[in-house]
């Protein structure tokens, strides 16, 4: 399941309190960001895995925050591999598939 996360403490408290997670910054305005969340909501259903997202016209501050907190520059899409509080991978754009997903924990 998807769970949309709209603010900068809730955003804090995933890290915290999830040791492991993926995160995509969705543009509800792009085909290419459709299309990434597409692949990023079938890779989370086939695992029956909870994964984590915001919209990037709605929580631009959160979209920011995310960017300096972790010193990776914004785009959009953009999906990320948090382990242990920290980034261990990070894509975008048509890299975002069902496969590209896939292989981050191998």
């Amino acid at each position: 399941m998807l769970t949309k996360i709209t603010s900068i403490d809730a955003f804090q408290n995933l890290v915290k309190n999830k040791s492991e997670f993926y995160f995509l910054k969705h543009s509800n305005t792009c085909p290419i960001s459709a299309s990434a969340f597409e692949e990023f909501q079938k890779f989370h259903y086939e695992r029956d895995m909870d994964g984590y997202y915001l919209i990037v016209q709605d929580h631009r501050e959160l979209s920011n925050y995310i960017s300096e907190s972790y010193d990776i520059k914004h785009e959009s899409p953009q999906a990320f591999y948090f382990s242990g509080g920290k980034v261990k991978w990070h894509d975008s754009h048509g890299k975002i598939t069902l496969t590209t997903l896939a292989s981050v924990e191998d």
